[in-house]
């Protein structure tokens, strides 16, 4: 026991050595290190990053979701070059044909939601998945970067008001309450959307005259009854 702690206390010091070394950037590093195949403490990272300097919030989610998705992109040639093999050859078929349906039905929910899910999410299997499914590039970058920023968003929000200690509790709490966190993320998408929706439709009610300004039906006398 006493030889693992040693190791671990390495680990931690190498990495805090490596965060003052790269500065600011660290957090995009570790998260593109952390999805390119190396397993990576990235939870913790952003929990230092944002506990140290709480103004970079945002940019240092925002730099982690990033570096998860571009790092997922080596993963993505591998699943795209090698085809349904090199999935099948990782979980079982009924796993396979139940991730398969899942990106039928909606691929980008299908990669997004993981995405937001802590470790032990496998994760690289449902990026292996877009890949052999052939989600659209485009897509792809976009569903990891909407997940994982979800994900750190939380954390971050979560380290602001617990402390730090928190990253050791994180992956319990989201698997205990991920679906009150998680409909809650769709109340909040739904609800901008659809103030979104109204606010285009109100535009395309109001008819615009020649000169581009708006018109409202107006009331003229002879509108009036006699």
């Amino acid at each position: 026991m006493r030889k693992i702690g040693q190791i671990l206390a390495r680990y931690t010091a190498w990495i805090m050595g490596l965060m003052k070394v790269l500065g600011i950037w660290g957090v995009f590093v570790i998260a593109f290190a952390d999805s390119a195949l190396l397993g990576m403490p990235v939870d913790f990272v952003v929990a230092t990053y944002v506990f140290q300097d709480r103004a970079r919030m945002l940019l240092y989610v925002a730099m982690a979701s990033l570096g998860s998705a571009v790092g997922s992109i080596p993963l993505y040639l591998i699943g795209y070059l090698g085809g349904e093999k090199v999935l099948r050859k990782r979980i079982p078929e009924e796993r396979f044909m139940k991730i398969h349906r899942s990106f039928e039905r909606n691929e980008f929910w299908a990669l997004m939601f993981p995405a937001m899910l802590p470790p032990p999410t496998p994760f690289k299997v449902f990026v292996l998945g877009a890949a052999v499914f052939e989600m659209k590039f485009r897509d792809f970058l976009f569903a990891i970067f909407a997940g994982r920023f979800v994900r750190f968003l939380v954390l971050a929000l979560l380290v602001l008001w617990f402390g730090p200690q928190i990253i050791n509790h994180f992956g319990g709490i989201f698997k205990q309450h991920w679906m009150l966190l998680s409909g809650a993320f769709l109340e909040i998408v739904l609800v901008v959307w659809l103030l979104a929706r109204t606010r285009k439709l109100r535009k395309k009610a109001v008819p615009r005259s020649e000169n581009g300004v708006d018109t409202e039906p107006s009331m003229n006398r002879t509108d009036l009854p006699s």
